[in-house]
């Protein structure tokens, strides 16, 4: 079935400052339009989105059923969060005032799955983006299959299926091939998001090789929380390291998400399009210590 329909985000945004990135192959933009793979109650369901000049984004779902996949879209395009109340206080952080005022619209898309994100943020840790999305798309291909030129988005069965020998070989560092799988193969994801956000962070960093990084990854794009950031990303290690003229110790980088509060998660994302903490590209944390858990 194929459904035709216009969104209406609140508050600013932007679909091009949006999509970034590919995730892991699931998505890509070409054109001004985005084609998307979602899953849908289990159910695969191809999107296409296009933004007019007024800021409606325009919806071309195909899928078993596209009137949920429609409501799936406001969640994952995050175009029911009016971030205005952010972006005031951001337009007053000196760190953060250029970005806000060049794309206000920002509101980085989540993943489809909160599967997804914990394979993103396995993915993502101690080496450089690139690598990162190297390696997602590795794992991707050996779990989900690929149809109109995408990869299909991970459910956590998919995920709790791999080995870590083959995660391994694909170059998964050994503990984190060996956590991916653990964690996959443990109580459902999903369950998370019924939990406030402290409680999903600490349920997270329980588990071994999971930090306050990991946590940000999943609680801001598998689950759409905007109040834990992306804490120690070598980003943010810079931008503090530049400001107070020293490497920060484990953890001290959440002193720059602090002030924004519920928007901590949000600020991070803002702060990591500053010049310094862009340079290079890394995800990992920096000064030479590796942190049992990130």
């Amino acid at each position: 079935m194929v459904l035709e329909t216009t969104l209406h985000p609140r508050g600013p945004y932007s679909l091009a400052d949006s999509s970034a990135g590919t995730a892991g192959g699931t998505r890509v933009m070409r054109g001004g339009v985005l084609r998307l793979w979602d899953l849908v109650d289990g159910r695969p369901a191809l999107v296409r989105l296009w933004q007019r000049a007024d800021g409606a984004v325009e919806a071309r779902m195909d899928g078993a059923e596209p009137e949920r996949a429609a409501d799936r879209l406001r969640f994952l395009l995050a175009l029911d969060v009016d971030h205005s109340p952010f972006l005031r206080m951001a337009r007053r952080d000196p760190l953060a005032r250029d970005v806000a005022l060049r794309t206000p619209g920002l509101r980085p898309m989540r993943l489809a799955t909160p599967a997804h994100a914990l394979l993103a943020a396995v993915c993502g840790q101690l080496v450089s983006g690139r690598e990162a999305a190297r390696l997602q798309r590795a794992v991707l291909r050996m779990c989900t299959g690929e149809a109109d030129g995408l990869r299909l988005p991970p459910a956590q069965a998919d995920l709790a299926a791999l080995h870590p020998p083959r995660l391994r070989a694909a170059g998964l560092a050994e503990r984190r091939a060996a956590a991916l799988v653990r964690v996959a193969r443990g109580p459902s994801l999903e369950r998370l998001a019924g939990h406030p956000t402290p409680d999903v962070v600490a349920a997270i960093r329980r588990e071994p090789q999971l930090g306050p990084w990991s946590a940000g990854v999943i609680a801001m794009r598998g689950l759409g929380r905007y109040d834990h950031g992306l804490i120690d990303d070598l980003g943010l290690v810079r931008l503090w390291a530049a400001v107070h003229g020293r490497p920060p110790e484990p953890g001290q980088t959440q002193e720059l998400l602090a002030p924004y509060g519920e928007w901590a998660g949000l600020a991070s994302e803002y702060l990591l399009r500053h010049p310094v903490a862009a340079l290079g590209g890394g995800w990992h944390r920096a000064g030479g210590r590796r942190p049992a858990g990130r």
